[in-house]
């Protein structure tokens, strides 16, 4: 099929006049400088294991549907549901769940859920039938971003791989999961893990985190560098967390930004958002501050 060619010149005026649309802002400009949530784009969040990606995107993937009403299909077989769960009524609450109120607990836990849809991790999926579930919920439930977390615990189609190598599945079940993107506008995002090499790879002595590993390139993404060609938008989540003092703290890497015209850029190096560890991990500050505090949630989106 031909493109329209009257659209695309329509996309070039609408750039020309300044009036492209821009994804979703935060309003926290720290972030929304670099990154903005974008329908229908296919996004891959990679990070060494252990470092906390899973947990940033959860809560990034909150704040846009506290702030802009997304709603999300959860797909995680590393984390059981209510794990996720919890975690994202602790966000909501800035405390830990056993520390709030009855009232509260239900408040939050109903935000969650009319915002969150979780698949079931106890079954199997290879991606093909993994979106082909994901295309039924659409039809049932409308929503805007799919989590997938992880891709290495998708199984392989078996059917597929006949004929074909490694490298020509994971292209062709991250093209699928892009077309899936743009067929439907929803934006997956994808968590990956680094690959085994990539955390050999030190700090050298004149660093400031002088021989602690680095955080992981965009090539250096489990399965080669035919994710970051795929993606959107590409970001990597590190935290350095053997450090004595620094832990707590999150570095989002932006290492891809493919349409800057609709907002955000890659983050310089070495200078990456910072978001730091609140106790008991039941969020997020910024330069200091609470991301999230309960007032905020209560003016966000009241009522509930």
């Amino acid at each position: 099929m031909l493109i329209n060619y009257d659209d695309e010149i329509d996309k070039l005026i609408k750039i020309r006049q300044g009036k492209v649309t821009e994804g979703y802002k935060l309003d926290l400009s720290e972030i929304d400088e670099y990154f903005r949530f974008k329908k229908g784009n296919f996004n891959i969040i990679l990070g060494h294991a252990n470092t906390g990606k899973t947990t940033i995107t959860l809560f990034l993937m909150l704040l846009y549907s506290l702030k802009h009403k997304i709603k999300w299909l959860v797909f995680s077989s590393e984390n059981d549901s209510h794990t996720i769960i919890k975690k994202l009524i602790e966000f909501l609450a800035v405390q830990p769940i056993n520390k709030i109120s009855t009232e509260q607990f239900d408040k939050h836990a109903k935000f969650v859920f009319d915002h969150f849809k979780f698949i079931d991790a106890q079954e199997t999926y290879t991606f093909k039938n993994l979106i082909k579930f994901a295309e039924a919920v659409k039809d049932a439930w409308s929503y805007d971003g799919f989590l997938i977390d992880p891709y290495n615990s998708l199984f392989k189609d078996r059917e597929l791989m006949q004929g074909i190598n490694s490298h020509e599945y994971d292209y062709e079940a991250t093209s699928q999961m892009r077309l899936f993107c743009k067929k439907h506008d929803i934006s997956i995002w994808l968590t990956t893990h680094a690959n085994t090499n990539a955390l050999r790879i030190k700090h050298p002595l004149q660093h400031d985190y002088a021989g602690h590993p680095i955080p992981p390139l965009a090539s250096d993404v489990e399965g080669g560098g035919k994710f970051v060609n795929r993606a959107d938008d590409f970001i990597v989540v590190h935290r350095y967390t053997q450090h004595p003092t620094e832990w707590m703290n999150n570095h989002i890497h932006i290492r891809k930004i493919k349409d800057n015209d609709t907002g955000g850029r890659p983050t310089p190096i070495d200078s990456p958002i910072i978001l730091k560890s609140i106790k008991n991990n039941v969020g997020f500050e910024l330069n200091g501050k609470k991301i999230l505090n309960l007032a905020l949630v209560e003016q966000i989106n009241a009522p509930f």
